[in-house]
């Protein structure tokens, strides 16, 4: 589609970010026969593993390639999606106008914020490069796989101490390194010695690796304690640079400060929603695709709500039966979209 298509509709609903949460609603929409525009990146948070786990009937299955499938699934119904960032997004006269990284404008009835977060890694040499393959930072995501293997967990602070609690069901080879977190409080300590913890308090310098294998953690020293895989304590940052330009509310919580929605995605500004890791911070794929699904079904409840009333508007005698019947459809259709 030509930028000068982008800037002459008005499209249903604009979505910000085509990853799971975004495609989902984007589907659930074109479907609904929206006129739906996806504005995208391409660079979605999970595209540096191989595999994604616990992803019902996609176990195993590429990140990316999920992506890719969603496209397919979205254009194929009518939906458009253009690759561009954008940079900048404002509420004119009731509708919402964006703007990409090219000057193009696209101006819809409704805003999706989709655009998730990044993972954004101790300054750590090496850690980075086995981002996703040797080093990770989802138990849930990838500690089956490391089941029975010598896994080390990198605390960044000392509250991370409960990704080694979750990752003792896995393994009971599991050293813990405290020096990026700074000392433990005395308790944490022996509850993690208790249940068969080893615990690492020398700083490190340096993940080791051999042919692009990781193959352990290098202590200030010299001396290298050897592993299979590791679990990393990333600070996680949300991509709401759009929602900040709107003005939504934010809430903190345990991720730190992040967009407040509803249970369906709704923030604080009328017409602007948030789905996936915009709006919940620990999503996993499963999660963000649901609420991708939940924010396209209040949407669409909506916009079949404003048609109905303005369809309403036009009767003439309020007290036809003509007009009784589409008063009982307006209550209806905002039923559906609550």
């Amino acid at each position: 589609m030509s930028h000068s298509s982008l800037d002459s509709e008005l499209w249903d609903v604009i979505i910000l970010g085509g990853g799971a949460a975004g495609l989902s609603a984007a589907l659930i929409l074109a479907r609904a026969r929206r006129r739906v525009l996806v504005l995208d990146a391409h660079r979605p948070r999970n595209r540096f593993a191989a595999h994604m786990h616990g992803v019902l009937s996609r176990d195993g299955y590429s990140p990316l390639d999920l992506v890719a499938d969603g496209r397919r699934e979205v254009r194929a119904v009518d939906g458009v999606i253009v690759e561009t960032t954008v940079i900048e997004a404002r509420a004119i006269d009731g509708v919402f106008e964006v703007v990409t990284e090219d000057g193009s404008r696209a101006t819809g009835r409704r805003l999706i914020a989709a655009t998730g977060a990044r993972d954004e890694l101790p300054d750590l040499p090496g850690l980075a490069e086995q981002w996703g393959r040797g080093v990770f930072g989802c138990p849930y995501c990838d500690g089956y796989e490391a089941s029975g293997r010598a896994i080390g967990v990198l605390l960044g602070t000392a509250a991370g101490v409960h990704k080694a609690h979750m990752l003792r069901s896995y393994s009971s080879d599991i050293t813990v390194f405290t020096g990026l977190a700074g000392p433990l409080p005395e308790q944490e300590r022996l509850v993690l010695e208790r249940r068969g913890m080893r615990l690492e308090d020398r700083p490190v310098v340096g993940v080791e690796t051999e042919e692009d294998r990781l193959t352990g953690i290098r202590l200030d020293g010299g001396e290298v304690v050897g592993l299979d895989v590791v679990f990393a304590e990333p600070t996680l940052v949300a991509r709401d640079e759009t929602l900040h330009q709107l003005g939504v509310d934010r809430i903190e919580g345990p991720m730190g400060e992040w967009t407040a929605v509803d249970a369906v995605g709704r923030t604080s500004v009328p017409g602007v929603w948030a789905v996936g890791n915009s709006a919940i911070p620990s999503a996993l794929v499963p999660l963000a695709m649901g609420s991708g699904a939940a924010a396209a079904l209040a949407i669409n409840g909506e916009l079949v709500a404003e048609e109905v009333a303005a369809a309403a508007a036009t009767v003439s005698d309020a007290s036809s039966p003509g007009a009784a019947v589409s008063d009982a459809s307006v209550s209806d259709a905002v039923e559906v979209s609550a």
